[in-house]
C-alpha cells in the first residue's frame, strides 16, 4: 500500500530541488518539471520494482525510459533521493564536466539513466525494443516511458505507437504528460493533435486516462490500473493530466516557464510554497 504522506514530502523536496538546480545556474526546464514531480515520485517511490544498484542490463527489474529529456532536473532529483547517486551532487547540475547534463546522456555513467534524451521523440522506439528484449529474455518485468505532448508532433513516435501495438508488445506503459503547452505556446495552438485518446485506441493500445495528473492518490490509482492492464496483449498508454509548473503559483498554466530560470525573488517565493520536508542538498 502506498504511504501517500511519505509521497507528499517527497514531491514537495523534489520541487524545491528543480527550483534550486534551475536557478543556480540560470538555465534548465522547470515547467515540465515541476507538472511531473508526482508522476516520478510515484513510479520511483512506490510502483517500480526497481534496484538503485544501477547496471545498463536492468534484468529481473522494471525499466524507465524518460524521452522528453529536457525535463532533466525532476528526473535527476528523483534518482539522487531514490539512491542512485548522492542528493549533493545536484548542485552540479549544467556544469562544466558534471555527469547532470542539461540533457540526460549516457556516457558520464550517471546510475538511473539508460539513454540520452535530448532529442524528442525517440523514447518510444527505445522503451519498445528494451520490452522486446524482456520477453526474448523471459524476463516478467515492465518497462515505463514518459513523453511529452507536444513530442507527440514528432512523426517517428507515430510508427513506433503502430509497430508496439502490432507486435503485442504488452510488457510496455507509455505515459504522455498532457499539460496541453509547449516550447512556443499551447500544443493546440503550435500543431492540434486532436483527440490523443481516440487515436491512440486507434492504433490499437489500451488507454487509462488519469485526469488529476497531479494528484498522488489518482497517480497511484492510475498506474495501479494501468499496470494489472498489462500482459493482455495490447501496450498501455497512460493520458497523465497535468499542469504545468503545478506547485508553484506563477509558473502554472503556461508556456513561459519552459525553459526559464527563476530570479532571486521568484526562487524564495517559490521555496516558500514548497516549504523543506526531507533536507536541501
Amino acid at each position: 500500500m502506498a504511504n501517500i504522506q511519505h509521497l507528499q514530502d517527497f514531491t514537495t523536496q523534489v520541487r524545491r530541488d528543480i527550483l534550486r538546480m534551475v536557478h543556480a545556474v540560470n538555465s534548465g526546464h522547470p515547467g515540465g518539471s515541476l507538472g511531473c514531480t508526482e508522476f516520478l515520485t510515484v513510479l520511483y517511490q512506490h510502483l517500480m520494482k526497481r534496484n538503485p544498484n544501477f547496471d545498463m542490463d536492468g534484468i529481473g527489474e522494471d525499466l524507465f525510459f524518460l524521452s522528453n529529456g529536457h525535463i532533466s532536473p525532476v528526473f535527476y532529483s528523483v534518482l539522487a533521493r531514490s539512491g542512485y547517486f548522492p542528493v549533493s551532487e545536484l548542485a552540479t547540475f549544467r556544469k562544466l564536466n558534471t555527469r547532470l547534463q542539461g540533457h540526460p546522456t549516457t556516457h558520464e555513467g550517471l546510475p538511473g539513466v539508460r539513454i540520452a534524451s535530448g532529442s524528442l521523440g525517440q523514447g518510444m522506439s527505445v522503451a519498445i525494443g528494451a520490452a522486446q528484449a524482456k520477453k526474448l529474455n523471459g524476463d516478467t518485468q515492465l518497462v515505463y516511458s514518459l513523453h511529452g505532448d507536444g513530442e507527440l508532433q514528432e512523426g517517428q513516435n507515430w510508427e513506433a505507437i503502430m509497430y508496439a501495438s502490432a507486435k503485442k508488445v504488452d510488457n510496455l506503459i507509455s505515459t504522455i504528460d498532457y499539460n496541453g503547452q509547449q516550447i512556443d505556446g499551447s500544443t493546440n495552438e503550435v500543431l492540434n493533435m486532436g483527440d490523443l485518446k481516440a487515436k491512440f485506441i486507434a492504433f490499437d493500445w489500451d488507454v487509462v486516462e488519469i485526469k488529476e495528473g497531479n494528484n498522488i492518490e489518482a497517480i497511484v490509482t492510475g498506474m495501479e490500473e494501468a499496470k494489472n492492464r498489462t500482459g493482455k496483449g495490447k501496450p498501455v498508454c497512460v493520458l497523465l493530466h497535468t499542469v504545468m509548473g503545478h506547485g508553484v503559483d506563477f509558473m502554472m498554466y503556461t508556456h513561459a516557464w519552459h525553459g526559464k530560470a527563476p530570479n532571486d525573488e521568484q526562487l524564495a517565493n517559490g521555496l516558500a510554497q514548497n516549504p523543506a520536508t526531507l533536507g536541501d542538498y
